[in-house]
């Protein structure tokens, strides 16, 4: 963080933006703050579940394309390139995630250890995103892919059960 940097706590109770790109707070756990943001998208994606998918898609697409914008300025704000704490990428990808399964906590349930799996592990092509990318796009795009391949193997899984 560079010098001139606000500390990530004052930006983001003083940021409205930066408030969102921390996952309403959930990215300032000191403890895996991506994960606590992927639990904070729970009850969000519990909602936009109950909503018909032509309106859950525009919804999701304004989210994704909000947040490029959303964690870039935070990022740029904080001096740094993919602060842990911006977890608004983890919210919107968790929402993906979920769009295709079952309103039921053990599809749920999947799709969060799933996402997480992926969005930990990075495998190909998720680290050459991260890298490829930079800016919001990158930082939102690599979570997106992992979200992807979650969305495959619960795709899968449903066939299968």
């Amino acid at each position: 963080m560079s010098d001139s940097a606000p500390s990530a706590r004052k930006l983001v109770f003083s940021d409205p933006l930066a408030f969102l790109a921390f996952g309403l707070g959930s990215g300032l756990s000191p403890w895996a703050p991506g994960t606590m943001g992927t639990l904070a998208a729970v009850p969000i994606a519990i909602l936009l579940k109950l909503l018909p998918v032509a309106v859950f898609w525009p919804i999701l697409l304004l989210a994704f394309l909000a947040g490029i914008g959303i964690c870039d300025r935070t990022s740029k704000r904080l001096g740094q390139h993919d602060p842990g704490g911006i977890v608004w990428d983890e919210m919107v990808a968790y929402w993906l995630t979920v769009m295709f399964i079952p309103l039921h906590w053990a599809w749920m349930l999947a799709a969060f250890v799933l996402f997480r799996l992926f969005d930990i592990a990075k495998p190909w092509p998720i680290r050459w995103v991260e890298k490829r990318f930079g800016g919001g796009l990158g930082i939102m795009l690599d979570d997106i892919v992992a979200a992807l391949y979650a969305m495959a193997l619960l795709g899968i899984a449903s066939r299968l059960f």
